[in-house]
């Protein structure tokens, strides 16, 4: 799930990736499968997927290359995955759950549980009152919403967990408002369907 949530906030299929794992990932993943499990995700595997086993194989068909090494992290989840150059910070909770914790530098926390607009935006537009007013007009109800920022008058980063699924089209007027600069829409359901978008770099 954490390979997969990357996929999705990447936003086109990875051809490299850098994976670092940490505390009882580092120390006993590779026992467990987990760098199996990650780079199945980022091939767009769910968990119950039969090709699982044979990641590292299915990853050399679809011209991924990755490296998975140890990282050293403070005030990290002992299940934490770092993967880069999206530079996602992750940790798993137990019970298939995740935690996203860090995105590009900036500090967040959501899981996926949710249908979720991941919105990049320039903080001195008031993009937020627009992008929930739009929403409001779809007839779909946000579930959690938060906001993050390096600095103010910056790049801020907007996260909606919503109820309803969006369709493409949605997305799209979303990404033409004022001030956004980039949207990614992760389907809570679907989150293995990334068809039609360019290939890209972890």
């Amino acid at each position: 799930r954490i390979g997969s949530m990357a996929r999705t906030l990447l936003g086109s299929k990875p051809t490299k990736a850098a994976i670092h794992l940490y505390g009882s990932f580092a120390d006993t993943g590779l026992g467990h499968g987990t760098d199996r499990a990650l780079v199945a995700g980022l091939l767009g595997m769910k968990p119950d997927d039969p090709r699982l086993p044979d990641a590292f194989a299915e990853a050399e068909k679809a011209g991924l290359t990755y490296t998975i090494d140890e990282i050293k992290l403070r005030d990290a989840h002992p299940n934490t995955a770092v993967i880069e150059h999206l530079e996602m910070q992750a940790s798993s909770l137990g019970g298939g759950r995740i935690m996203v914790d860090k995105l590009d530098g900036i500090k967040v926390s959501f899981t996926g549980e949710y249908n979720t607009l991941v919105i990049r935006n320039l903080d001195y537009y008031s993009s937020e009152a627009a992008v929930t007013t739009i929403l409001s007009q779809f007839r779909i109800n946000i579930a959690n919403m938060s906001m993050w920022r390096h600095k103010r008058g910056g790049e801020s980063l907007m996260i909606i967990e919503i109820d309803q699924h969006i369709k493409p089209e949605q997305v799209n007027f979303i990404g033409q408002l004022p001030g956004v600069l980039s949207i990614i829409y992760y389907d809570r359901e679907e989150d293995d369907d990334v068809s039609g978008f360019d290939e890209g770099n972890l």
